[in-house]
């Protein structure tokens, strides 16, 4: 296990780096050639055009005003500024919230570090229990490796000491004020999402209704029988709806015309700056080879011959019937409307007829909505498999990387690079720095795959499959990196000891050694909590890709604008880190309380940080109002229940029989408190209350008496291609609007004049 003095190393080298990073970024960030790489949020509000300039030629590159230099770290101030009502208008309520989660970090573990340095601390280290591990009948020394700073955990009390009673009252502590600062957040979080939800403008999502498993009639194409549907069943509210269509290849043809207008573009500026010979591009293998043609004229027929290709196939899918998927966006006339639609069941068959709520129109991921409705459960119990596989074969590189923490097992199972490992400040890098590097490094492509099979699972918005995505990464940090790192750590390496150990001797060595592998996660902490942040400000592979894209790459004022992506806050891979330390917090807390200042550490950093990207680099891509905050709220009180078995394990391990049982009461009260939240606060997530429809609708109403739905949800909800050269013309929305005919037109008899009667209505 690693020392006090490789704990220090560690903590020094990731601590130079951090600081090496925001110098380095408070440096880069001022100076102008790199103005659209920190500052790229603003340009896409169109609330800034060019980077700060004075002086010469010189200063459109270089920040040649030294007393910038002096204030160069004003942007933690700035950062902290803004209040959160502005925050929100600036960035919405999604960045706002997940901001609130490193808050909600602070006010849980500052307090209980408080108290267990005052607290636990002395009573752990008071102690002998590890020294008296020597002396006992069992060799628990050839089993458990240990040092100094282990001194501090529950591992030093001896077996059946009272002390274990103080352990037992933090986790009562630990508890009730976690449970206490969880429902406070909720309810403060339920309340700014309603206030949210009722200031907010006029969204298309607010009316619409996603319809899906839409059922074939032999009488009536779908569009009729959508039309039909709800003129029939929801004849006072019903408006129109748009069709979905699987636009595979036209999205292909649309990217393919974006590419050749662009080069089309690059040819007409390269002309327009010699103004002598036109530019001439080769037909053959890359352009390097081949007959030569006028590079306007080739580009000018590529376009003219795409775009009437698109024309062709967006008529094709308006005027076909083999394009059109059983699903449909369905728009209301009222919020109303609306939230009756979304949240009752529409048919007798509750297969058929499925209606949601629809996502904002940038936050739909069309590529899933063509999948035929009966293959997603047949898709899901595939990944479900793919999943489990995954978690299971990536135990490997957890106890690889648990063999670096081990010391003894790199010099048994790599003899020549004893010499080098006996060194002191190569052995204090290897145990203080490099497993949470290794373990760092593995975690890498895992939020792509894992995204890629929310994907495949046919989830329909951008924010449903972040939180699928989120979901299972979390799930896959707690069995492999948290009882991974367990498990791989107490047993794998010291498999040949515990073979020749009896059972209740496994359970005590397992029972000294979790605690112990406390000095792993700091490891952990430090270099994916405290070096990890302070890069992503650094911002050092979007800064390189946008000056190697600005110099090979741009030429265009459009190449200019896509060269950089500022990126999301990153929910899918962002709020699963933060639920580990999360869990780690809680779980150490009454078992060794040295990671509570890193952790604590690791939220106040990240705070600050995310804060700025937020303001200054962060292009949210959709809108959910803080829909994730019941899965933050669980997995909280997830990790508050692991905690508390953990240490209801660990206690019976060490002979705590009389203090033990009343930790049964625990976990029933926190699943009770986790029941009472859900049924007072998660509806305001879940479903829109009649009563706010309507005041939103009336407001609405007695403001704009004239406006016109229609026009103003007209392509709302078509594919992105069909949108691309078409011009909307909203001021339609004022037009006066259009009365529904009272009588519904159908293409079959009435139910009453027929012998079969309509399944659909």
């Amino acid at each position: 296990m690693a020392t006090i003095n490789e704990i220090g190393v560690a903590a020094a080298i990731n601590i130079v780096t951090s600081i090496a990073f925001l110098i380095a970024f408070a440096i880069l960030r001022i100076q102008p050639v790199n103005d659209r790489v920190y500052f790229p949020k603003w340009y896409l509000k169109g609330l800034r055009t060019s980077s700060i300039q004075t002086g010469g030629f010189g200063s459109k590159f270089i920040n040649l005003d030294f007393r910038s230099y002096v204030r160069f770290l004003n942007w933690m101030p700035e950062a902290l500024k803004m209040p959160e009502p502005e925050l929100v208008d600036h960035a919405g309520l999604d960045s706002v919230v997940y901001l609130r989660i490193y808050l909600l970090g602070l006010k849980i573990f500052f307090p209980i570090a408080c108290v267990a340095f005052t607290t636990m601390v002395p009573v752990n280290w008071t102690n002998k229990g590890l020294d008296g591990l020597k002396h006992s009948n069992i060799s628990y020394s050839d089993i458990i490796s240990y040092s100094d700073i282990d001194k501090l955990s529950l591992s030093n009390i001896p077996n059946g000491s009272d002390r274990f009673w103080v352990h037992l009252c933090m986790a009562y502590a630990i508890t009730f004020w976690t449970c206490f600062m969880l429902k406070r957040e909720y309810q403060n979080i339920a309340l700014m999402r309603l206030q949210f939800l009722a200031n907010d403008e006029r969204r298309p999502n607010q009316f619409t209704v996603l319809v899906r498993n839409i059922p074939v009639d032999p009488h009536e194409s779908i569009c009729e029988l959508v039309e039909h549907f709800f003129k029939v069943n929801h004849p006072d509210h019903y408006l129109t709806f748009q069709a979905v269509h699987d636009a595979t290849k036209l999205s292909e043809l649309v990217q393919t015309r974006k590419q050749m207008q662009n080069l089309l573009d690059y040819n007409i500026n390269k002309h327009m700056r010699t103004l002598t010979k036109r530019p001439v591009i080769k037909m053959g293998f890359l352009g390097c080879c081949g007959e030569e043609v006028d590079g306007i004229k080739y580009y000018t027929s590529m376009v003219e011959s795409l775009t009437r290709e698109i024309t062709e196939e967006k008529h094709r899918l308006r005027t076909g019937t083999k394009s059109i998927v059983p699903a449909a966006f369905v728009s209301f006339k009222s919020r109303w409307g609306a939230a009756v639609c979304a949240q009752t069941q529409q048919s007798r068959d509750p297969t058929e007829w499925l209606t949601e709520w629809a996502a904002e129109p940038c936050d739909i991921y069309y590529d899933n909505l063509a999948l035929p409705y009966v293959d997603l459960k047949i898709r899901r119990i595939i990944v479900a498999v793919a999943y489990f596989f995954l978690t299971f074969f990536f135990m490997i590189p957890i106890a690889f990387v648990q063999s670096l923490a081990n010391i003894e097992g790199i010099e048994k199972n790599f003899p020549f690079l004893k010499p080098l490992i006996e060194v002191k400040f190569f052995k204090s890098i290897i145990q203080g720095f490099l497993p949470g590097i290794a373990l760092k490094i593995f975690l890498m492509l895992l939020p792509r795959i894992l995204m890629q099979m929310s994907k495949f699972e046919g989830f329909i918005s951008t924010s449903s499959l972040e939180r699928r995505a989120a979901s299972r990464f979390y799930m896959f940090q707690f069995i492999n990196v948290f009882l991974g790192s367990i498990v791989t750590g107490t047993a794998f390496q010291q498999l040949n000891s515990f073979l020749n150990q009896s059972a209740n001797d496994i359970a005590k060595t397992i029972g000294v050694s979790i605690p112990i592998k406390a000095t792993f996660f700091v490891t952990y902490i430090m270099v994916d909590g405290w070096a990890g942040v302070a890069g992503e400000i650094l911002r050092l592979k979007p800064l390189i890709i946008y000056h190697l894209k600005n110099s090979f790459l741009v030429r265009t004022e459009k190449d200019r604008e896509e060269a950089t992506d500022p990126g999301t806050i990153g929910f899918n891979t962002g709020e699963p880190q933060i639920q580990l330390y999360f869990l780690l917090g809680l779980v150490y807390a009454a078992v060794s309380p040295i990671l509570l200042p890193f952790i604590i550490l690791f939220f106040a950093l990240a705070y600050v940080v995310y804060r700025h990207q937020v303001i200054n680099v962060y292009n949210q891509k959709y809108e959910s109002a803080g829909k994730f905050w019941p899965d933050v709220h669980r997995r909280v009180v997830t990790a508050l229940i692991v905690s508390q078995l953990l240490l209801m394990g660990l206690l019976s391990t060490k002979g705590a029989h009389k203090s033990t049982p009343l930790l049964l009461v625990l976990p029933v009260l926190t699943i009770g408190f986790h029941i009472h939240c859900k049924c007072r606060y998660q509806s305001a997530f879940v479903t829109y209350s009649l009563k706010e429809a309507t005041i939103k609708d009336t407001l609405e109403r007695t403001r704009e008496p004239n406006l016109n739905l229609k026009a103003f949800f007209r392509n709302a909800y078509a594919h992105p291609e069909f949108r691309v050269g078409e011009n909307l013309d909203l001021e339609m929305a004022m037009e006066k609007p259009d009365k529904l005919p009272e009588l519904v037109a159908t293409k079959r008899g009435s139910w009453r004049n027929t012998s079969l009667p309509s399944k659909h209505i």
